[in-house]
């Protein structure tokens, strides 16, 4: 089966942990979060991959060449110019051309079961599918109003709590067939939720919409990339995860004590620059900014501070898990190294 990997975004919002990154290149838990998707295609059956790519392309291409490493076939395809989603989409025609196919974004967390999805779009004959995600608070995105037999009806675009319907997000998985993406003009800035679907409707073309089991989240600002580090740690996100991240067999030994520590250094150019970075990051988090930077949660408690005689931080985590605060200090000195100051 084919996929094609929406991976051209800058991710202005994410820049705090991003830097010079491109988006798809942000680590969570020791991967690149555009690898966390291409395992997730491989797991369910994708072996061929084309990425859309326009933002710093050459930095995506030499993370993953050709593929073999991941065992996967990837191609790439780069925009002149911004296309939008259908657009750049439509700009890997050559590789998707006569059957239907996934789209995904590389940069969103996410485990659903995507050999279901499209099976379930081959079933209904749809012209195109949407992955749908139940979400509390939903305003950050655009809501799909569907019937009893999942026809979407309608949509509305990142709402104000008095336009909420639904708690069903649209979350930029697609399936589509030949015939959807024929509506789409070549080499134009065309958008899915904003143009394609709206005509898939006008027409009455069949636009299923699937609520999925599992774990998404658009990893589009600070603390929605640090929940979705913190929500793999504790499993509400099936990743594969290095093993550096993992707990330690059990193994015949005293219980570990209450409180476990763990702490990491990280080098870098400015210790200054890279607090006021951290900061930045951590505003939306609640930490306090009277000893460094701390964060306290209910598993655990994170202290990051620069040292006194070298161009470093530390990081200190506090939890009643010594394997758990070891990842989370690993996890943060992600963030450190992303950040590059």
């Amino acid at each position: 089966m084919k996929a094609v990997i929406m991976a051209g975004g800058e991710g202005t919002r994410l820049k705090a942990v991003t830097g010079a990154l491109p988006k798809p290149l942000v680590p969570l838990l020791g991967r690149p979060l555009m690898e966390h998707i291409l395992l997730l295609l491989r797991r369910h059956g994708f072996t061929e991959v084309c990425a859309a790519l326009r933002y710093r392309s050459c930095d995506v291409r030499s993370a993953f060449g050709d593929g073999r490493g991941l065992g996967l076939s990837i191609q790439y395809r780069v925009e002149d110019q911004p296309l939008g989603t259908a657009g750049g989409v439509k700009n890997c025609e050559d590789f998707y051309a006569g059957g239907d196919f996934l789209v995904i974004s590389g940069d969103a967390a996410c485990d659903f079961d995507l050999a279901e999805l499209m099976r379930r779009h081959r079933e209904s004959g749809a012209a195109a599918t949407v992955a749908l995600s139940r979400q509390a608070v939903p305003l950050r995105y655009g809501l799909a109003v569907t019937d009893g037999e999942g026809r979407v009806r309608s949509f509305v675009e990142k709402p104000v709590w008095q336009r909420v319907v639904t708690d069903l997000v649209n979350t930029g998985i697609y399936v589509l067939s030949p015939r959807a993406m024929a509506l789409v003009p070549a080499g134009t800035a065309f958008d899915f939720a904003r143009d394609l679907f709206p005509l898939l409707l006008e027409r009455d073309e069949l636009l299923l919409g699937l609520p999925m089991e599992g774990y998404w989240c658009d990893v589009g600002t600070p603390l929605s990339y640090y929940q979705c580090c913190v929500d793999a740690l504790e499993g509400r996100l099936k990743l594969d995860v290095p093993a550096a991240f993992l707990p330690a067999p059990p193994e015949d030994a005293p219980a570990p004590p209450e409180d476990a520590a763990a702490a990491l250094e990280c080098r870098c150019r400015s210790r200054a620059e890279l607090m006021g970075a951290l900061s930045e990051l951590m505003l939306e988090l609640d930490a306090d900014y009277s000893d460094g930077i701390r964060l306290d949660r209910e598993n655990f408690s994170l202290h990051i501070a620069p040292l006194p005689n070298a161009s470093a931080v530390r990081i200190s985590v506090q939890a009643q898990d010594a394997e758990f605060a070891r990842a989370i200090a690993f996890s943060a000195r992600d963030v450190c190294d992303a950040l590059d100051l």
